[in-house]
């Protein structure tokens, strides 16, 4: 469909970088933690953008707003990150209008997902909208937008097998363990930091090896004894993590630093350590690969793990996107409905001034004038010639925005938009 199909001022945007052009290394420069994504919406506010969500997670930074310009969102993005507009420029992607929706569908339905069928990103746009919402910061137009998605989501989900089988970034640090580590059963691991990726890590070790195998450090070591508990593992204080290194044969990182908490420099050891890396940004120092004995794998290279289950899923790609078209035919349809509803509006009241004027010439000059019968006929006429402009508009072949501008020209009329 063409961009003609939305107003022209300000136009709808989506702007961000993903795992297809940005490696870690500059995802994590882009990276917004929950205060940075706040700060960002409240500036949005304070610089006259209404309407716009910001999503970030290991694999993408995104915004999807109204601006009168993109470089207004990336302006955004970039003051409240540590990333460059330079930077932007090299790895990211600007989309408008009937772009900017199709992407976040595919986004959303885990069709543009690092591992295909990924469904975790429905829930980061579902945050996301909710907290643009809490200051109003969502028009209608982004309101439904997001639920179409979110529908869309759920229908692919439950109609189709692109989520079937067990694959995601833990999953793969799993089979990664298991296939490079020899007797994992008499083997010392420890997860350092609680971030979400880590523990389903850890959730899915525990189905796999002894628990006493298994030591949690986290800064806030209150985070580390509810996984614990969860989970039945031990709990270290994070002053013991030299200590607990030496033990370790595999080591978990998972934390939300922005800057690397492990590097050669607190590494002491006396045996081999495997190091997963499932943090974005790094929170490995790469200097670790210096020491003997040390192998590095970072969560980049574990999504790159495909296996017969993700073979499956690519299957059912055809029927996930028809159900997104869909979907997305029906967002498009109230989208230019809502469009052009104004100006059907206002045409229709112009032609009841005209005919008001009218009848009102008619009474005055024919004594036996049946008003009632002259109503009537009026207001078919006035219908017929409304329905006319209606379906000329709803005609997917029509230049919206360059047949409202002739109607109101030719009509004189003023609408309101919505």
């Amino acid at each position: 469909m063409e961009n003609n199909t939305f107003a022209k001022h300000p136009t709808f945007y989506a702007v961000g970088l993903s795992y297809k052009k940005a490696d870690a290394e500059m995802r994590g420069k882009f990276s917004l933690d929950d205060q940075a994504k706040a700060s960002l919406l409240h500036q949005a506010k304070a610089e006259g953008i209404d309407s716009l969500v910001v999503t970030s997670t290991c694999n993408r930074t995104e915004i999807y707003g109204f601006a009168q310009h993109p470089f207004q969102l990336i302006k955004l993005l970039c003051e409240n990150s540590q990333g460059t507009v330079e930077d932007f420029q090299k790895v990211a992607f600007v989309y408008k209008n009937s772009e900017a929706i199709n992407h976040m569908f595919r986004v959303g339905t885990g069709l543009d997902s690092q591992i295909l069928g990924d469904f975790e990103i429905i829930s980061q746009l579902k945050n996301a909208f909710v907290k643009s919402k809490e200051l109003n910061l969502v028009n209608a137009f982004l309101e439904r937008l997001v639920n179409a998605v979110i529908q869309a989501s759920k229908k692919i989900k439950n109609e189709t097998e692109i989520s079937s089988g067990a694959t995601s970034v833990s999953f793969a640090s799993v089979q990664y363990i298991f296939k490079n580590v020899e007797d994992i059963a008499a083997k010392n691991i420890l997860l350092f930091g609680t971030g979400k990726i880590g523990r389903n890590t850890c959730e899915n070790l525990v189905k796999h090896t002894k628990h006493e195998q298994i030591t949690l450090i986290n800064r806030t070591k209150e985070k580390a004894e509810k996984l614990a508990k969860k989970l039945d593992v031990i709990v270290k204080d994070y002053a013991d993590l030299q200590l607990e290194l030496q033990k370790a044969d595999v080591l978990v990182v998972a934390t939300g630093a922005q800057n690397p908490t492990v590097d050669k420099t607190i590494l002491n050891l006396k045996k081999p350590l495997l190091i997963l890396d499932l943090s974005i940004p790094k929170n490995v120092n790469e200097n670790v690969k210096e020491i003997e004995g040390v192998t590095l794998v970072h969560m980049d290279e574990l999504s790159q793990i495909t296996d017969e289950t993700l073979e499956n899923r690519k299957k059912h790609i055809p029927a996930a996107e028809a159900i997104i078209e869909e979907i997305k035919d029906e967002f498009m349809a109230w989208t230019k409905q809502r469009k052009f509803a104004p100006t059907i509006h206002a045409l229709k009241a112009k032609l009841n001034t005209i005919k008001e004027g009218e009848l009102n010439f008619q009474r005055k000059k024919l004594a036996n004038f049946d008003e009632e019968q002259a109503e009537l006929i009026t207001a078919r006429i006035i219908q017929k010639i409304t329905n006319h402009f209606a379906n000329h508009l709803k005609d997917e072949e029509t230049m919206v925005d360059e047949s409202i501008e002739w109607i109101e020209k030719i009509f004189q009329l003023e609408t309101v938009s919505k």
